[in-house]
């Protein structure tokens, strides 16, 4: 909300009491760190799970656009069985804009690998930085995703492991 529309008496007014701001809030953090646990830790296909039915996950400068859990489900299940990633997520900055809808920027990092057969590896630089632009939509008292942007300034291929010199 702009500063100055306390003083214009048609400018909207949060009808959400600030403790159930804080509580949006956290919700939509949560599922932004959720997301990542699942493509890292979990089973990635279950990320599909923290969208609306008809939620949305693009990558404009990639040409991707994937609609609906069962896509969803799919696209994320169909990466590689042997992909070790870790992602950071820090500037999470959600905004509510209602009692049922927010919108979030997340700065992401991304390091990973293709070909992990188990053990340390030799850590390398990260393949993928950049941020997310979300869209958040209350269902049935529950927070999800109705929209997830990935914007991707700096990207590159994703590396095989590097055999420790023997």
């Amino acid at each position: 909300m702009d500063p100055a529309d306390h003083l214009d008496p048609a400018a909207p007014i949060d009808p959400i009491d600030p403790m159930g701001h804080l509580l949006a809030e956290r919700a939509c953090e949560r599922l932004i760190l959720d997301f990542v646990h699942r493509l890292d830790l979990g089973e990635p296909s279950s990320v599909a799970e923290l969208f609306t039915e008809d939620g949305v996950w693009q990558w404009p400068e990639g040409d991707r656009l994937v609609q609906g859990r069962d896509a969803l489900r799919a696209y994320f299940g169909s990466r590689p069985a042997d992909r070790l990633s870790r992602r950071m997520m820090s500037n999470v900055l959600v905004t509510v804009v209602s009692p049922e809808t927010a919108k979030a920027i997340s700065y992401f990092t991304t390091y990973r690998v293709d070909g992990y057969e188990g053990g340390v590896i030799p850590a390398g630089p990260p393949v993928q930085v950049g941020h997310y632009e979300d869209t958040f939509q209350r269902t049935a008292g529950t927070w999800l995703l109705a929209s997830r942007t990935l914007r991707l300034p700096f990207g590159g291929p994703t590396p095989r492991p590097k055999l420790p010199v023997a």
